[in-house]
């Protein structure tokens, strides 16, 4: 196998288990591609778009809970929107919505960026986005209380935390649990809801990047055994990686690895 399939294979590997881990996959998979020779630019797009083959990896692992949402649409109605079983099918679409406004925006200004700013400089930009993600982890952890019903005001900050994480460096992982359990949310419910809500987004993130720069020199063959493999390897490691997340303390570990970043950046400046 040529190096640049190897490159996608390994993307493919570091996407599927770095997306359910909160230290932004697509951060570090940039700092990665950079370091074996991507230009940031394609870097970070190609980080993006990764994320639609960990989508279906989360599609799939949440099968049931996809199919139970789907089933009560015919039933939803405005007067009911945040009642019993419509009140999360109502906070997954008002979350969905206000994340595509809020990563649109938050796009035009990383796509302003990158083009402005050295390889170097990117990366430590990734490396303090990584801090400020570890900082947010570390004032959201223990937070966690009683099972809590999803209300417009939750959708909506989760939303904009989500289209926040469209920057690389900033978990959305993170953003999204720390967000719903500062709102009172139980961690499994956070993570549940983190989950369903990173689908839809995810396509909506692969769409965008695709269509604004193609991937770069990144060939269709390539990006299919990167999407494949980040499907796989994402299905095959959410179950244990899920609960790793609730026993390490990966605030601490945003801060290591945006040091890190920071220092190899400034290296390159």
């Amino acid at each position: 196998m040529d190096r640049p399939l190897l490159v996608a294979l390994l993307a493919g590997v570091l996407q599927g288990i770095f997306e359910w881990l909160p230290i932004s996959s697509e951060g570090n998979l940039a700092v990665v591609l950079t370091a074996l020779g991507q230009p940031v630019e394609s870097a970070v797009a190609f980080g993006l778009f990764l994320h639609l083959g960990t989508a279906f990896s989360a599609a799939v692992y949440y099968h049931d809970e996809v199919a139970d949402l789907l089933a009560r649409l015919p039933r939803w109605h405005p007067r009911r929107a945040f009642e019993g079983e419509q009140a999360p099918v109502t906070f997954l679409a008002i979350g969905t919505l206000v994340s595509g406004v809020v990563g649109l925006a938050a796009y035009a200004t990383l796509d302003e960026v990158v083009n402005e700013l050295t390889g170097g400089t990117v990366v430590v930009l990734i490396g303090v986005l990584l801090v400020a993600t570890g900082l947010f982890q570390k004032l959201t952890a223990g937070r966690e209380s009683a099972e809590t019903e999803p209300d417009a005001v939750d959708a909506v900050l989760v939303g904009a935390a989500q289209g926040v994480a469209i920057l690389p460096g900033i978990s959305r992982s993170g953003m999204t649990t720390g967000t719903l359990l500062l709102r009172g949310y139980d961690g499994s419910s956070a993570f549940r809801f983190s989950f369903l809500l990173s689908i839809p987004a995810a396509l909506g993130g692969a769409t965008i990047a695709y269509l604004d720069t193609g991937l770069g020199d990144v060939t269709t063959q390539q990006a299919g055994v990167a999407l494949l493999t980040a499907f796989v390897v994402g299905y095959v490691t959410i179950d244990a990686l899920l609960r790793v997340v609730e026993r390490v303390s990966f605030w601490a570990v945003c801060l290591g690895l945006g040091a890190v970043a920071m220092l190899g950046g400034l290296l390159v400046v």
